[in-house]
């Protein structure tokens, strides 16, 4: 079995970002890649957003922000994860306490490697995105609750927003499984298949 915490229902804080068509170069500078460890990413988390051309915290970045200290949640705008396929992108988010990511939309590979590493990608109606945001933006550690087995993104505020999720992945996460625990369950059948392999060439 996988040590991997299930994803069944998260309840945190949401810190807003703005922003559309986030790329990955932009969540974990290339720079920064040349650790061999899926952790350690997250103090590089939006490193070029997070910091002034001095190298200091940019007050005015929202993940910098107290009223954003330990979110876990993070909104943001449409086709988050475009770019490269780098899957660090989403061991920085991971490594910097995220949960989950919300977007009206996702680059395809980015999504697959959230869900790979335990991150939930929640695709919701933009219009729904927007009001999270709003609502997170006005810095009274506003939170959302995601709820996998419903496939339902709420709040205390009433919003109450149903999203899509492939099964095959859904089940993954609420399990705590990633591909070499679907591998492992399979361990007789593919021990027997290469008996046969085996016995076919002995003949």
């Amino acid at each position: 079995m996988s040590a991997r915490e299930p994803f069944r229902m998260h309840q945190g804080r949401v810190a807003p970002l703005r922003r559309s068509h986030i790329d990955t170069d932009q969540i974990i500078p290339k720079n920064f890649l040349k650790r061999i460890e899926r952790t350690g990413f997250g103090p590089f988390l939006f490193h070029d957003w997070r910091r002034t051309a001095a190298g200091e915290l940019d007050p005015s970045f929202p993940l910098n922000q107290p009223a954003y200290a330990g979110a876990t949640i993070l909104a943001a705008g449409p086709n988050f994860g475009c770019g490269s396929s780098r899957e660090h992108a989403a061991w920085a988010l991971a490594d910097a306490g995220f949960r989950v990511v919300i977007a009206p939309s996702f680059a395809d590979i980015f999504r697959n490697n959230a869900v790979g590493n335990g991150l939930l990608p929640v695709a919701i109606a933009e219009a729904a995105v927007n009001t999270i945001l709003d609502r997170a933006e006005a810095g009274t550690g506003y939170e959302l609750v995601i709820d996998l087995e419903r496939c339902e993104v709420r709040d205390a505020l009433g919003l109450a927003e149903r999203f899509t999720f492939d099964e095959a992945s859904r089940q993954r996460l609420l399990e705590g499984k990633d591909e070499i625990d679907l591998i492992l369950a399979h361990d007789a059948d593919i021990a027997a298949f290469e008996q046969q392999q085996i016995d076919g060439i002995q003949l």
